[in-house]
């Protein structure tokens, strides 16, 4: 049975959970709408229509103009102030241009989460608090890197722009970078053409070609290495480190061929505006492919696991990793969306600090969500039923067949699923039949009122013969009793358990038993009683006169020497007076002498009458 006490534990759990989600609330916000006077900070700040509020928005603006080959909004995006006025537009068209063609022939741009998508930007890269590194060009004395810095616009909006540093070195990194494989070995005229996107089409179909080829790489190092594994570890298939190499192979080959295209690509040559668009490709499925290892190696452990379990026939723990091995894929899930969602640049910190804000709408619009989870946890830790068992929960019998995060499943005798909220389900008194280690035998026979004691007799000494030879009895205890006399039969009582756990070999064995007891019945020359009355009907029979006459001669005899026994002690004593008589009879003394009473009560006389 599950434990009442459980319920208390639920609640105490419960509150807990609600406790930590209230402390989650950033207490700042609501201090600040509480005092009117600081108020006023919160309002929405100017936005800069160019997306230059953070690094990522400019590095995202800066590729787009560059794309649509759109070089004065370009320009937009480089601190001109070192420039005279008058010259900035032109300027300004001329380094965008610059800037292109070096990334395109040995530059990148950085990516996904190297780029911050908060106004501040980076704090711990090492950089001032106004800089950030934003692309690096691979030259023939090194690698530059150019940088980005924060600063004000005439709105005194605080705005990323190019710094003015890295602005001066664009000129010079035109002549100093080096080129790439497409710029050595095609010549001019392939590298033009038609455009798709701002970039050469030939440029496109070379980033394909060059995934292909990283993929087919990665696939044959991948399966080398896997070989020479399974055959380190081929006396063992079952072992966990052969299923971990298994689980991890085709994970493993897709994000090796993403770091080889990653690693490649950069030597091409081709455009920065292609590479970027592949760069953030390749990103989400490199995250993907981890995601996908990981969810694999949570099912190959959970697996090996299950099947030590097994083996050992620990099955109260199977519903425990089936459970963790649940939750694992669920945060291995939600990880990759978060990563995947800040790579393609959406701000994931607001988002987990609006859920921080929202906690205690969650806490009081998640309670059943909440109850359910600790409820599922309370069953996984208690465990008073198991996935395969046959148990009863109020009033209805079922077996298990999955319990979730949410809710438990279980198989009806009608064949129908019956879903029940785990909060609810751990409240409920729970039996489980499938941990008993025996059956109950226990039949009562009802014996027709015309068995004799010497019938009855034997029929205990045959039936309890029969439990002690039968080798799924336990004889301890085995009774078989005469228990009393019933409004329509004669009872006879039999306890024993039989030794098995399955349902339908204890029917097999109860029904054997039964059959034998029949036989048993039979051979006896008893017979088991109807729930009826039987009537008699016989002739009135008048007293017996002769055995009236004689208990009279009896009690006349009695009396006699009551008499003589009175007289005697009168003799005896002469002086004492006779107490007087209160019966109508002076014959009949108070009390009756020594031993005559005794006698007289055991047969039901009284003395005086």
């Amino acid at each position: 049975m599950f434990a009442p006490h459980r319920f208390f534990l639920r609640r105490v759990l419960i509150a807990a959970f609600a406790s930590v989600l209230f402390a989650a609330v950033p207490l700042g916000p609501r201090a600040q709408a509480a005092d009117p006077p600081a108020a006023a900070p919160a309002e929405t700040s100017p936005k800069d229509i160019l997306g230059r509020e953070t690094p990522e928005g400019l590095v995202r603006g800066l590729i787009k103009a560059m794309a649509e080959q759109d070089y004065v909004r370009a320009a937009n995006y480089f601190d001109l102030s070192k420039i005279p006025i008058n010259q900035r537009t032109a300027r300004g068209k001329e380094l965008a241009q610059d800037l292109q063609q070096v990334l395109d022939e040995g530059g990148w741009l950085a990516q996904g989460r190297e780029l911050s998508n908060v106004p501040e930007g980076l704090l711990d890269d090492g950089l001032g608090a106004d800089l950030e590194k934003f692309a690096s060009v691979r030259t023939h004395q090194g690698t530059v890197d150019l940088f980005l810095q924060r600063v004000k616009n005439a709105d005194g909006v605080p705005i990323w722009l190019v710094s003015t540093a890295s602005v001066a070195q664009i000129p010079s990194l035109e002549d100093k970078v080096k080129a790439g494989i497409f710029e050595r070995i095609l010549p001019r005229w392939l590298l033009g053409g038609p455009l798709l996107g701002g970039v050469p089409l030939v440029h496109w179909g070379a980033l394909l070609v060059f995934a292909v080829l990283a993929y087919a790489m990665s696939s044959l190092i991948t399966i080398s290495v896997a070989s020479g594994l399974r055959r380190l570890w081929r006396r063992n298939p079952d072992s966990l480190k052969r299923r971990l190499v298994e689980a991890a192979v085709p994970p493993f080959r897709i994000c090796f061929a993403v770091t080889l295209f990653v690693f490649g690509v950069g030597y091409l040559g081709v455009a920065v505006v292609a590479r970027q668009f592949f760069g953030v490709i390749a990103q989400i499925v490199w995250w993907s492919g981890l995601a996908w290892f990981l969810w694999r190696i949570v099912d190959a452990i959970a697996q090996v696991t299950i099947d030590k379990i097994s083996q050992r026939n620990h099955w109260e723990a199977l519903s425990a990793i089936r459970f963790f091995r649940r939750v694992a894929k669920f945060l291995v899930i939600a990880a990759g969306l978060i990563v995947i969602l800040d790579t393609l640049g959406f701000n994931v910190s607001a988002g987990l600090a609006a859920l921080g804000i929202g906690g205690i709408a969650v806490a009081l619009g998640a309670q059943k969500t909440i109850e359910n989870l600790i409820g599922s946890i309370t069953l996984i830790a208690d465990h008073p039923i198991r996935e395969g068992d046959f148990c009863k929960f109020g009033d209805q019998l079922g077996l298990v067949e999955e319990i979730g995060m949410r809710s438990t499943r279980i198989r009806t005798l009608d064949r129908t699923i019956v879903t029940v909220p785990n909060g609810e389900f751990s409240s409920l008194k729970i039996e489980n039949f499938a941990m008993r280690d025996k059956f109950w035998f226990h039949p009562k026979l009802g014996l027709r009122y015309e068995t004799t004691p010497d019938q009855i007799r034997y029929l205990l000494i045959e039936l309890r013969a029969l439990l002690l030879s039968h080798p799924k009895v336990d004889p301890d205890p085995a009774r078989v009793r005469f228990t009393g006399l019933g409004a329509d039969s004669l009872t006879i009582e039999i306890f024993a358990y039989v030794k098995c756990t399955d349902m339908n070999e204890f029917l097999q064995i109860q029904e054997d038993l039964t059959l034998k007891i029949m036989d048993i019945v039979d051979a006896c020359g008893a017979g088991f009683a109807f729930p009826s009355q039987t009537v008699y009907m016989a002739r009135d029979q008048k007293p017996d006169e002769a055995k009236r006459l004689m208990v009279e001669e009896k009690i006349r005899t009695l009396r006699g020497i009551s008499t003589q026994t009175d007289d005697a002690v009168e003799a005896e004593e002469p002086d004492q007076p006779r107490p007087a008589s209160t019966s109508e009879s002076p014959d009949i003394p108070e009390q009756p002498p020594s031993g005559v009473g005794r006698l007289l009560g055991r047969i039901g006389i009284n003395w005086r009458q």
